[in-house]
């Protein structure tokens, strides 16, 4: 069995690269530079090297190997596609005329294109289930009264954001909003809005209403919890059964000791 993985930054692809190998698939590899963590090239069976927008690379890669199925997995870095871009025509022709560039609309073009060329997008989790966040709260803290009322304001702000295809996350505190997720991503928002949050941030992340769950699915890990200590940020909120979670066990320790809750939550 053969897979292709278009890798971006973050641990992800490597996490995959391990489970697909020991479910018997073979690995090829798409790996961005600047982006991709340069030790996947030891957990896969092949690695393509490309700079982003180089989408007629991918086609001749997959080909190339007889790949059938693929997952798009990691994240790009989203001021990077100001600088360090190298569009072919396949990649311009896929963006000309869309008026934007939010990560949905090209992600689900670029899948279009990859399943006319008979590549199937797979979910990024379809070998990790147990990777996705099972609801309840997960920490010794619970959520005070006045933490409970930010979380259903954040949750409220997030989804709608989320439907403008703006981000995913928001941070709140006191009943105002302290950051919203942009371009800088989700770290950024979470120092932004803890900055100003005097130790009373909620940091909501969830899925937009329309998450194509094969790619850009939201995610957290121990190092959401280093952030959010940082800069004390009180309660992280994620969505159960929509939110990938890595480091689950260090990342509860971690929130324990910093005394953050950690709520998934079902809607």
């Amino acid at each position: 069995m053969r897979i292709g993985l278009i890798a971006g930054n973050g641990q992800f692809p490597i996490i995959f690269s391990k489970a697909a190998k020991a479910k018997g698939f073979a690995v090829y590899a798409i790996a961005h530079n600047n982006e991709t963590d340069p030790g996947l090239k030891d957990h896969v069976d092949t690695i393509e090297w490309i700079h982003i927008g180089q989408i007629k690379r991918i086609l001749k890669f997959f080909k190339k190997n007889h790949i059938r199925q693929t997952v798009l997995i990691g994240g790009i870095t989203k001021t990077r596609m100001f600088s360090d871009v190298r569009p072919d025509t396949k990649a311009i022709s896929l963006i000309a005329g869309m008026g934007h560039t939010h990560d949905d609309g090209i992600l689900r073009r670029f899948a279009r294109v990859l399943e006319k060329e008979g590549i199937e997008v797979q979910a990024s989790t379809f070998l990790l289930p147990d990777l996705l966040a099972q609801p309840g709260c997960w920490t010794k803290r619970k959520p005070s009264r006045s933490e409970k009322k930010d979380i259903e304001l954040g949750w409220k702000l997030a989804k709608e954001i989320g439907r403008l295809d703006i981000g995913q996350c928001v941070v709140v505190g006191g009943g105002s909003v302290l950051a919203v997720e942009a371009i800088d991503g989700t770290d950024a928002t979470i120092r932004r809005g803890g900055r100003l949050g005097k130790n009373m941030a909620v940091v909501v992340k969830v899925s937009k209403p329309s998450q194509d769950i094969r790619f850009d699915i939201p995610a957290v890990g121990a190092q959401t919890i280093q952030t959010m200590h940082e800069v004390g940020a009180a309660v992280l909120v994620i969505e159960a059964a929509k939110a990938v979670v890595f480091d689950r066990e260090e990342m509860i320790n971690l929130a324990d000791e910093f005394k953050i809750a950690v709520v998934a939550m079902e809607k």
